[in-house]
């Protein structure tokens, strides 16, 4: 038995249709699942590949478990192979400027009319439609106009972009779980649907209490810096050796933190005692705090906390990110071997379901390298795949 067939997404098929970070998450959840992607490149043109470079980590790490095909959607028989692929298919994945996909006639309702089933999913930066959907949008973007950068950095600071391209991973993670709702809801109706998101929507929705917060109080959020902006004390304190988070802002976290720093008179303190006091003064409280900490290691303060059961870590680099041993346990770097370029390790799925492997089955695919195979299958003839070649239509 291939050992896709265990997994839960096989027997899916899926086309892949995007680019750049958004689209290439959703799918690759999918396709980390069981689902049989296919991953629709264009024609090479002997310029920049605009998905970036094949052989890069990005690239590599966002198109693990999948096949790919190269095919020209512009062209008339092109267009015709992607047809009789959508036909089969269960899902399309693509985040296209939101017109792109009419021009091309392989819209929803294009792939609707010769598959009911469909399930279409599609990114794109500020909606399908409404005054921006014209625009171009990309992560940073999204970041400053849902309102991310003006709470990111520290007070005074200025605006300030998150190290991740958090709103291109949030679009893809949603997306993704909006397919697999579009599908469960087709095994009652039959019918498959258009299941949208955009770079704009999920950052505003990763807002979260941020937004409650001005929504329900009108209170407008600022920059706070390492401080947790509501639960005091919550932040980065300096040990001995580095800096360390801590987190101790409830009630009873905080009267463990006093007696377990050695300084249970600060639980008695009248300003101290309440959430609120300790954010009202929270420049002295954080002052206090820091000149305890920096008398002891970050070793010997998370061993302290843990027992303490306050939350404490160290703040690592990336590569003590991989050297931690829970992190090693969990396993998430995960082993594959690339035809070409050799082992390479990649970033396994953040899931764990009971009695399934999340191996990462195959390495990210040569661009094109199952256009043949793929046509094969969709029953184009060899001197039929030769033409297509041969016209640049593959």
């Amino acid at each position: 038995m291939d050992e896709t067939e265990a997994l839960p997404l096989a027997g899916l098929t899926v086309l892949d249709l995007t680019v750049a970070r958004a689209g290439p998450t959703c799918v690759r959840h999918l396709a980390d699942w069981g689902a049989a992607v296919i991953r629709i490149e264009p024609p090479a043109s002997g310029g920049e590949d605009l998905a970036g470079d094949p052989d890069g980590p990005d690239q590599q790490n966002l198109h693990r478990n999948k096949r790919s095909i190269r095919l020209d959607l512009k062209s008339a028989a092109g267009h015709a192979a992607f047809l009789r692929l959508a036909a089969r298919a269960d899902v399309v994945v693509e985040n296209m400027r939101a017109a792109v996909k009419h021009r091309l006639h392989i819209a929803y309702d294009d792939l609707c009319a010769v598959n009911p089933r469909i399930v279409y999913g599609s990114i794109s930066g500020f909606g399908q439609d409404g005054p921006y959907a014209g625009r171009p949008g990309v992560d940073q973007i999204a970041q400053g106009l849902a309102g991310l950068m003006s709470i990111t950095g520290l007070p005074g600071q200025g605006p300030v972009r998150v190290g991740i391209p958090i709103a291109d991973l949030t679009a893809g993670n949603l997306l993704a779980f909006g397919i697999m709702t579009a599908l469960y809801a087709r095994e009652r109706t039959g019918r498959g649907r258009w299941v949208q998101t955009s770079l704009l929507e999920a950052q505003v929705f990763m807002l979260d209490f941020q937004a409650a917060r001005y929504l329900l109080e009108g209170d407008v959020a600022g920059q706070a810096g390492n401080d947790h902006p509501t639960s005091i004390p919550t932040g980065v304190f300096p040990a001995s050796d580095g800096p360390i988070n801590l987190a101790a802002s409830s009630g009873r976290q905080w009267a463990r933190f006093c007696a377990a720093a050695g300084r249970p008179d600060w639980a008695q303190r009248p300003e101290w005692r309440t959430v609120k006091g300790r954010s009202a003064d929270r420049a002295a409280l954080n002052a206090a705090i820091a000149e305890v900490t920096r008398t002891r290691s970050v070793a010997d303060w998370v061993a302290l906390f843990a027992e303490a059961g306050i939350p404490c870590g160290p703040i690592n680099r990336i590569d003590a990110v991989f050297a931690d041993p829970q992190v090693r346990h969990l396993a998430i770097a995960r082993p594959v071997v690339h035809p070409r370029l050799g082992p390479q390790r990649l970033v396994g799925s953040p899931l764990t379901l009971a009695g399934v492997a999340r191996e990462v089955r195959s390495a990210a695919p040569e661009p094109g390298a199952d256009t043949a195979a793929v046509l094969g299958e969709l029953g184009y003839s060899e001197a039929e795949i030769a033409a297509m070649r041969g016209r640049g239509d593959i």
